[in-house]
C-alpha cells in the first residue's frame, strides 16, 4: 500500500510530460498526413503551409543543441546548490543535505539531457 503513493506520484509526473508530447506529434503527424492526402488529389498547396511545417523540422534538427544547453545549465546550477550549501553550513549536515537535494535533482536532469544530446548527435545522419 505504501508504494502506491510514490507510484502515483510518478505516474502523474509521466502523464504531464508525455501527454502533451504524445497530443504535438499526433497533430504534426495528422497535419503531414492531410497534405500528403491533398498533394494525391493533385490540390493546390498553400506556400505558408509549406514553411509552416518545414520549419518544425528545421527545429528538431536542432534538438542536440538545445539538449546540451539544458544540461550543461542544469548542471552548473546543480554545482551552485552544492557550492551555496557548503558556503550556508560548511560541513553542517542538515544544512549540507538541505542544498545537496535540489543539487543532486538537478544534476540527474542535467546528465540526462546531455545524454540525450549525445544520443541525438549520434543518430544524426552525417552528410559525406
Amino acid at each position: 500500500m505504501e508504494i502506491l503513493i510514490p507510484l502515483a506520484f510518478f505516474g502523474l509526473l509521466a502523464a504531464v510530460i508525455l501527454v502533451p508530447v504524445l497530443a504535438r506529434e499526433r497533430t504534426k503527424r495528422s497535419a503531414h498526413d492531410l497534405v500528403s492526402q491533398a498533394m494525391a488529389r493533385g490540390q493546390q498547396l498553400d506556400p505558408t503551409l509549406i514553411s509552416q511545417l518545414s520549419a518544425s523540422m528545421v527545429e528538431e534538427s536542432n534538438k542536440a543543441r538545445a539538449s546540451l544547453g539544458k544540461g550543461v545549465i542544469l548542471l552548473a546550477l546543480a554545482g551552485g546548490f552544492a557550492g551555496a550549501g557548503f558556503v550556508a553550513g560548511g560541513f553542517d549536515a542538515d544544512a549540507h543535505r538541505g542544498m545537496l537535494i535540489p543539487a543532486v535533482v538537478l544534476a540527474a536532469v542535467g546528465a540526462a539531457y546531455l545524454l540525450l544530446a549525445i544520443i541525438d548527435f549520434a543518430m544524426k545522419p552525417r552528410n559525406a
